[in-house]
């Protein structure tokens, strides 16, 4: 099949400085790169640290009468322990979209929170195999 991976998820965002210091600060991401193709948008692109792979582009309008384009439902991270990680990010005021962890009957768990636009995000911890 010639589809090989997820390369990444765009995201709109008011700016790139403010969502980039939420992923940074919260999920420990960081800005590998800022580019602006054209004038009517700058592009920022996260990963984690070690890591080549990018996984979001933040894409922030210049030209406010340009469309908001597309929507994204969430985009969720694998973490270790879900509980563990919910309290570290709950340190910094960040707004939980769930009352507590969803437990599935597979034993997969997980909790959605907001980032700086109300994008949908998910700290997601597999079930033990």
């Amino acid at each position: 099949m010639g589809v090989q991976k997820l390369e990444h998820v765009g995201v709109v965002v008011r700016s790139i400085d403010e969502s980039s210091a939420f992923y940074e600060k919260v999920l420990g991401m960081e800005l590998k790169e800022i580019r602006q193709p054209n004038p009517n948008v700058r592009l920022g692109f996260l990963g984690f640290p070690g890591e080549a792979n990018l996984i979001i582009e933040l894409v922030e309008r210049t030209n406010s009468e340009l469309p908001n384009e597309g929507t994204v439902n969430h985009i969720a991270f694998t973490v270790e322990d879900v509980e563990q990680e919910a309290a570290r990010i709950a340190e910094h005021g960040v707004a939980f979209i769930n009352e507590k962890i969803v437990t599935l009957a597979d034993g997969t768990r997980f909790i959605f929170f907001q980032g700086p636009d109300g994008e949908r995000l998910e700290l997601y911890q597999p079930a033990s195999a």
